[in-house]
């Protein structure tokens, strides 16, 4: 982390050096140009998780957590730019390969032997013929996983060129992006006729994984520069929202009503981008 915030400062030098060593008086933006970037997102899944029973619909337990998904990202752009005395407006779309992932959990509740029927919020409990045999219900434990696989974003770009080749801009339009979620279920049931000294403690667990491509939004900013000939330099920072994705899993665990648990998530994600990159511009100065 500390490196890649050491190459930005490093980078935002290389730029205004390299405007200031620019033989142009002002440079020329217009036309296509290509390039490359890395840099590190700060994501962040805001995220729900609940636990129902799947007979009647009836919500036992619900939990929301925000958790980090950080992480390395790199990939490329290109675009068009329009310049108009010192103002340059442009279109540029850009692909990302992403490192980003985060996990959180939740638990439903266990009973207790306070009072019959010694049910869990998810799972019943067992009554005993003898004070002995009385057995809570037993918690369930719901982890979750989320990476953000890949995303991309289609943007208007409008700035001003200021010194003799820096152009500083402001971005937004349309993101989209991938998001991969697995999680797991675990639980323990327990049978045997209420009301005798039979107990029986089963383990039950499952797992699930979804993918969704979601669509949302980018704003951000940027200062780019030129460092020679046609390659020019930037640094930008873009914050994203991709919306919610959701899923759905029935599990082995046995609910009170007899019918069983149902697990749901609903995540809200977001990102703050921060990265740098170069681009060639095809055409003269």
């Amino acid at each position: 982390m500390k490196r890649i915030l050491s190459g930005i400062v490093c980078l935002v030098s290389l730029i205004a050096t390299g405007a200031h060593a620019a033989p142009p008086a002002v440079y020329n933006w217009n036309g296509f140009y290509a390039g490359l970037n890395v840099g590190y997102s700060w994501g962040n899944s805001s995220t729900t998780q609940s636990f129902y029973d799947s007979a009647s619909g009836a919500l036992l337990s619900s939990a929301a957590s925000g958790f980090d998904m950080t992480g390395a990202i790199g990939g490329g752009q290109a675009g068009y730019n329009w310049q108009r005395m010192n103002w340059v407006f442009g279109i540029e779309t850009d692909v990302q390969g992403s490192a980003q992932k985060g996990t959180t959990a939740a638990v439903c509740a266990g009973g207790t032997l306070a009072a019959a029927p010694f049910n869990g919020a998810c799972t019943p409990g067992h009554i005993g013929d003898t004070a002995p045999f009385n057995t809570p219900g037993m918690p369930v434990n719901f982890n979750l996983n989320q990476k953000l696989e890949w995303f991309g974003t289609v943007r208007g770009r409008i700035g001003t060129t200021f010194m003799p080749a820096i152009l500083g801009y402001v971005t937004g339009g349309l993101a989209y992006g991938e998001v991969s979620t697995t999680g797991g279920v675990s639980g323990t049931n327990i049978t045997g006729p209420q009301g005798t000294n039979t107990v029986i403690l089963t383990s039950a667990a499952t797992s699930f994984g979804d993918r969704s491509t979601r669509v949302g939004w980018t704003i951000g900013a940027g200062v780019e520069g030129l460092i020679g000939a046609n390659w020019s330099a930037r640094a930008e920072y873009l914050y994203v929202d991709l919306g919610t994705v959701s899923g759905t899993a029935i599990t082995p665990v046995t609910s009170p009503s007899g019918a069983p648990v149902t697990v749901r998530y609903s995540s809200h994600v977001t990102d703050n981008i921060l990265r740098v990159g170069f681009n060639y511009r095809f055409g003269g100065p």
